[in-house]
């Protein structure tokens, strides 16, 4: 345990920070997860559900939980397999 005040400040913060991180990976791996299932059973749902992933992404990419690229590549993968359900 921290002995110095600044340090259990920084104690403080990480925790919170990090089940703050905690609920928001929660979420985007749902909504993800939903419009994947989605796209399988119906299509037409999922289509109206991409705006929705496509937000989630771009903040979460914004805010430093995932990385640019991987957003990106989650946004293309996911809209690539609302193209296959669809065709």
């Amino acid at each position: 345990m921290p002995i110095i005040k600044s340090a259990k400040k920084a104690l403080r913060q990480n925790i919170k920070r990090q089940a703050k991180n905690k609920t928001r990976k929660q979420s985007l791996k749902s909504i993800l997860k939903e419009t994947r299932e989605l796209a399988g059973k119906k299509t037409s749902d999922a289509k109206k559900n991409l705006p929705a992933v496509y937000k989630a992404l771009d903040k979460a990419a914004k805010i430093g939980l995932i990385k640019p690229n991987t957003a990106a590549r989650k946004k293309s993968r996911i809209a690539k397999l609302i193209a296959k359900a669809t065709a």
